[in-house]
């Protein structure tokens, strides 16, 4: 690792600028207003001034082990140090979801330093394009900002709830515990991410094209979405009469409804072999590989919210067709006739396409009941299909 006062030469500077050129343009990028908010980084000094909380040797030694060491760069030092121009520097801290830093703010680690120059070598390396870079850091950046919120927030209301203490009380106590927890979430975070990889590699690029195949039965190949790249199941499950239980609930309460149906969902999903694409308040959105999958899934989830007395029944819809997966969500036709069959589905129900129905029709496992023809906005006549449990015990969640 070259110090920072010894700039690396690049292996290609057209990749991510460096030089005196690159210093000029960032001064130029400042003096023109590209500084992306006016949210400044506090200082160290600052946040306590702002938030006396815990003892100060506490917080400062937390921070030390998860920054890797104390701040002592500017943001200048860093790219210097990783041998990139400052502009570049920022367009991977912008991607991370790091907030604006001031020339002067005294906001890096070494730690901050090597991981800036680890994503400029797979760049120069040409493992990546800058482009790809970007997205794949915005990618990293998003969802562990939002498994750390989670996270704290679960570990605060375990502690409040175990040792009776107050929702403030309990945050303060887990800035003195935390540090005995790093280590094991930080093994557990690496082991889930390549147990992920492997998964998403055989899911989106070994059993691709045997999805596309498969989907192609019963088509003309003029669809809306034969472009698009997957075949999917795609469906939603919609708890119903949210948000009027929502106004007569108090937060615990709500907040329990909310985490046991995203709980459940879950685990249906998981079991079902599918994968929980996003939560929305009273909504999940979830894709699998197959057309019997998202049945079997669909099936559960209906059931296992008509069974639990403590939330109310859910509308399940469910597609199988074509889809375009994008920023870890998905889009498409498909994903938008689902979302209006949730809509026309009765409580307690799993509603599905004619062409959805038409793959699942000789499967005794699923009895497929016929409704009237409904015009669907952006589709215009739809053939919706309730989907019901026929032969077999259907999923089973141990």
């Amino acid at each position: 690792m070259p110090d920072v006062d010894e700039p690396r030469a690049p292996a290609n500077p057209a990749a991510l600028g460096t030089s005196a050129a690159a210093d000029a343009r960032d001064a130029a990028a400042d003096a023109d207003g590209l500084v992306e908010t006016d949210d400044l980084v506090q200082t160290p000094d600052a946040a306590e001034a702002a938030d006396p909380g815990p003892e100060r040797s506490a917080l400062q030694a937390l921070e030390a082990r998860l920054l890797g060491g104390e701040r002592k760069f500017r943001r200048r030092d860093v790219a210097h140090g990783a041998g990139v121009s400052l502009l570049s520097a920022r367009k991977l801290w912008r991607a991370m979801g790091f907030p604006n830093i001031g020339d002067d703010d005294v906001a890096f680690s070494e730690r901050d330093r090597d991981a800036l120059t680890t994503v400029i070598d797979v760049v120069r390396a040409g493992l990546l394009t800058e482009e790809a870079a970007i997205s794949v850091t915005r990618a990293i950046g998003q969802m562990t900002d939002r498994m750390v919120v989670w996270q704290i927030e679960a570990l605060v209301e375990d502690i409040a709830e175990e040792r009776g203490v107050s929702d403030a009380q309990a945050r303060r106590v887990l800035v003195s515990e935390l540090p005995d927890l790093i280590d094991p979430m930080e093994k557990m975070l690496l082991y889930s991410w390549r147990r992920q990889l492997n998964a998403g590699v055989q899911r989106l690029a070994v059993r691709a094209q045997a999805g596309l195949d498969s989907s192609a039965e019963g088509r003309h190949g003029a669809e809306d979405d034969a472009p698009l790249p997957l075949a999917r199941a795609v469906g939603f499950a919609d708890l119903v009469s949210y948000t009027s239980l929502s106004r007569r609930m108090n937060e615990k309460t709500l907040a329990k409804l909310v985490q046991r149906f995203e709980n459940k969902c879950a685990e249906i999903i998981s079991v079902g072999g599918g994968r929980l694409v996003k939560t929305i308040g009273d909504e999940v959105l979830f894709n699998c590989e197959t057309p019997v999958a998202g049945a079997e899934i669909s099936l559960a989830l209906a059931e296992a919210m008509a069974a639990d007395d403590f939330l109310p029944e859910a509308r399940v819809s469910m597609v199988w067709g074509r889809v375009l997966s994008r920023l870890g969500d998905i889009y498409g036709p498909t994903v938008n006739l689902a979302a209006r069959l949730t809509a026309l589905a009765e409580p307690g129900t799993v509603l599905i396409d004619s062409t959805t129905a038409a793959a699942l029709n000789s499967d005794e496992r699923f009895v497929l009941i016929p409704q009237e023809v409904q015009e669907v906005r952006g589709f215009g006549a739809i053939h919706p299909v309730i989907l019901a449990r026929g032969q077999g015990m259907g999923l089973v969640v141990d």
